[in-house]
């Protein structure tokens, strides 16, 4: 498949998720945060994730800088990326939306905040995360560079492992039991599986 229609499959999840998440973003900040968890170390780490998934990719998307290190992969495998394009930006929206006003970027407790355990939160406890992971994966099929393709997967595979259990404890030192039983009742990203 040509570069460009891989760099533009690329360029829709971008401005994808930029649409789906400015709303969420503007009108949370009105929202009122009461605990804040957001140390140098997520702050380092969520840096390097917007790094490795928007900057990095878009250097290499409009010069040739990373050029050195391109990487081929089968066509079928680029296939499978852009087939994974529609299912993420849904899973995407539907999280922020499920989420409502619950939603941060960072590991924070806002007023009114409450478990949500309905729409695509019924399956999984972090479906925003499953839908980045597919964002990363696809990264890797569409931009075909082990820099630009693998910076996402590198970025935010670090951002997710270190902070995940910190939220779930966030999120158990909030609601207790009533975390603990809907921890019990799904899985982390992937429905009936972890």
């Amino acid at each position: 498949m040509e570069p460009i229609f891989l760099k533009i499959g690329y360029g829709i999840i971008l401005l994808g998720t930029s649409i789906i998440r400015y709303p969420h973003g503007r009108r949370n900040k009105a929202n009122q945060i009461i605990t804040n968890r957001k140390e140098n170390l997520e702050k380092l780490l969520l840096g390097l994730t917007f790094l490795g998934m928007m900057i990095i990719p878009l250097i290499y998307m409009f010069t040739h800088l990373f050029a050195f290190a391109n990487y081929n992969l089968p066509v079928s495998l680029q296939i499978i990326g852009i087939l994974l394009i529609a299912p993420m930006l849904w899973l995407f929206y539907r999280s922020h939306k499920d989420l409502g006003q619950n939603w941060s970027v960072s590991l924070e407790i806002r007023q009114d905040h409450h478990i949500v355990d309905s729409g695509v939160y019924k399956y999984i406890r972090h479906p925003m995360y499953s839908a980045i992971w597919l964002w990363v994966i696809i990264q890797a099929l569409l931009l075909n560079n082990y820099i630009a393709g693998l910076a996402g997967l590198i970025s935010f595979g670090s951002l997710y492992f270190l902070r995940v259990k910190n939220e779930e404890q966030m999120m158990i030192s909030e609601f207790g039991t009533e975390y603990v039983k809907y921890m019990q009742k799904t899985k982390r990203i992937i429905p009936f599986v972890i």
